[in-house]
């Protein structure tokens, strides 16, 4: 139906909560009592985010904090103000990159990638300018029946 959650182990739960909640804007919820181990439950936008205190002195395998690159592993999120944003950023002395594509094909898609703090890569963007087109899969695409966003180019195909 949709995505429910992403889930993310960190090294410190407290430091990761401020931060999706001071930089990005979540709201801490209640997780389940049964879950009797150290993390958070965030939720907002549609989406909630899992955070799982890690265990033992183990590097993060795909976490490299001194590098952005948008082609890394990574988490997007749509965003109405990307100046709001980039000036939240620059507010709390977050390195972030900045960039725009798109822009020749008429709908620029404005991108910022920073990371969290356990190096995690973030996306900030306005993909929304963005519209979907189907390559040969519409009957095989699952909608919510009021609302896309992005939104999606419809196209009826006769024979």
């Amino acid at each position: 139906m949709a995505l429910n959650h992403v889930s993310r182990l960190c090294k410190s739960v407290k430091a990761s909560v401020e931060f999706y909640v001071k930089v990005l804007g979540f709201v801490v919820i209640e997780r389940p009592p049964s879950l009797d181990f150290n993390g958070a439950w965030l939720f907002n936008y549609g989406i909630g985010v899992h955070l799982v205190q890690k265990q033992g002195d183990e590097q993060f395998p795909d976490a490299d904090p001194n590098r952005l690159d948008p082609m890394d592993n990574h988490i997007s999120f749509q965003c109405e103000d990307m100046n709001a944003m980039e000036r939240r950023l620059i507010d709390m002395k977050i390195k972030y990159m900045k960039r725009t594509i798109n822009e020749e094909e008429g709908a620029p898609i404005d991108q910022l990638f920073f990371k969290d703090p356990d190096g995690f890569m973030i996306e900030i963007c306005n993909c929304e300018n963005l519209e979907l087109v189907p390559a040969g899969a519409l009957g095989r695409i699952k909608l919510p029946g009021d609302r896309h966003n992005p939104p999606l180019q419809m196209r009826i195909l006769l024979d």
